[in-house]
């Protein structure tokens, strides 16, 4: 699938925002954090998405019923749905200077990802958290996300690469009262 920049300026994806707020201190400081073991960039997006992927954990599965938005929130709660989790990942790839976009596979809703620009090209990951059956890795060298949409049963890649988080994802976010609203509110379609 080709992937599509949805804002053709490439400084977009490296922009902080109320959502990916990598100006906040906490972004910062847990971006710095990372990157002091990183010898590249390479390796600090690998480490920053294993950060978001392994200590913060899917509110789903943790059955934590909070619901978090914001970047330094999710950081800072330490909880987040898959949009959540990703958002924090952008943050801290964009603190870094590594281009980041956010995107989105339909199943029966959305689900949140994010795609990183190394070498010219764009990659998909998944900082949703792994479980039993989901087992997503940090690659350049081929896709390893968390679900493959069935094209057969109605579920795709939207191939579009968006700098900010889709007006239908934030809206529900913004107006969940807990994760179960949310569950309830949670776009299926862009």
């Amino acid at each position: 699938m080709e992937l599509i920049q949805h804002n053709p300026d490439l400084s977009a994806y490296l922009a902080a925002d109320e959502v990916i707020d990598h100006d906040h201190p906490l972004v910062r400081k847990t971006a710095a954090e990372l990157a002091s073991s990183a010898a590249d960039s390479y390796v600090y997006a690998r480490l920053a998405f294993e950060f978001v992927r392994d200590t913060i954990p899917h509110s789903q599965d943790s059955g934590d019923p909070r619901v978090t938005w914001r970047a330094s929130d999710v950081l800072e709660q330490r909880t987040g749905i898959c949009y959540a989790k990703a958002h924090a990942l952008a943050a801290l790839l964009r603190a870094e200077d590594i281009p980041t976009a956010l995107c989105y596979q339909k199943f029966d809703v959305l689900h949140g990802l994010v795609a990183v620009r190394f070498n010219g090209a764009w990659h998909r990951q998944d900082p949703r958290g792994n479980k039993p059956g989901v087992d997503a890795r940090f690659s350049l060298e081929g896709e390893r996300l968390a679900f493959t949409p069935d094209p057969e049963s109605g579920e795709l890649d939207h191939p579009l690469l968006y700098a900010e988080p889709h007006p239908a994802v934030l809206g529900a976010l913004r107006a969940a009262r807990d994760r179960q609203h949310l569950r309830q509110t949670l776009p299926s379609a862009l």
